[in-house]
This record gives C-alpha cells, structure tokens and sequence, in this order.
C-alpha cells in the first residue's frame, strides 16, 4: 500500500505563484518517475510536467518557463513550483508516482487524491 498526500493548492490571482507537494509512503522500495497531471472541468487529464528518478524533466508546452518540478528522493517528494501563473491553469492537480513495493517490486502507478488549484482573472 503506497499513499500520495498532496498539499500547496489554492487560490492565487493572475500572476502569482503556488508551489505544489506531493509525498508517498508507505513500504517503498523505490520510486521511479514522477509527475503531475491537472484536469480542468470538462477536459482530459493532461500531463504537466514529470521528472525521472535521476532528474530529467519533462514539461507540457503550456507551462515551460512558468512551472518547475522538483523532487526530494530522501523524503520521497516531488514539487511543482508554478509561476505567472493564468486563469488557464485552473484545474485539479494530481500527483503520480511510479513505484516499486518491498512486495511488488515491478513499477506501478499510484496516484494522489487531486489538489485544487484556482487562478482568478
């Protein structure tokens, strides 16, 4: 049983910034790439940005140079940074882990409950 807890949304005006945290617990062997996804109401779910365990990232073209994510392999924590951010980035953020169990040892994705995150015009 792997946990994704996810915390840092809100509402913030145009402009402005939030920075997003997602932690997994549990019997953790290891942790693969990680992500965030956000969907909007009426819209797919749309990757954000990911990260591998080594560091390389990957962004949607519609936030590079706004957005960075980060993770902390020690406490098993991956961040979104978001800045300027627009009325466009309203969506329900999630984060995604993929992870590897002390019982299941292949990767498997787990994901967190949705954080809100609200930008005003």
């Amino acid at each position: 049983q792997v946990q994704l807890v996810e915390s840092g949304g809100g509402l913030v005006q145009t402009g402005g910034s939030l920075r997003l945290s997602c932690t997994a617990s549990g019997s953790i062997r290891s942790i693969g790439t990680m992500g965030w996804y956000r969907q909007a109401p009426e819209k797919q779910r749309e990757l954000v940005a990911t990260i591998t365990s080594g560091g390389s990232t990957h962004y949607a073209d519609s936030v590079k140079g706004r957005f960075t994510i980060s993770r902390d392999n020690a406490k098993n924590t991956v961040y979104l940074q978001m800045n300027s951010l627009k009325p466009e980035d309203t969506a329900v953020y999630y984060c995604n882990a993929n992870v590897a169990t002390y019982r299941v040892t292949v990767y498997y994705p787990y994901w967190g409950q949705g954080t809100q995150v609200t930008v005003s015009s």
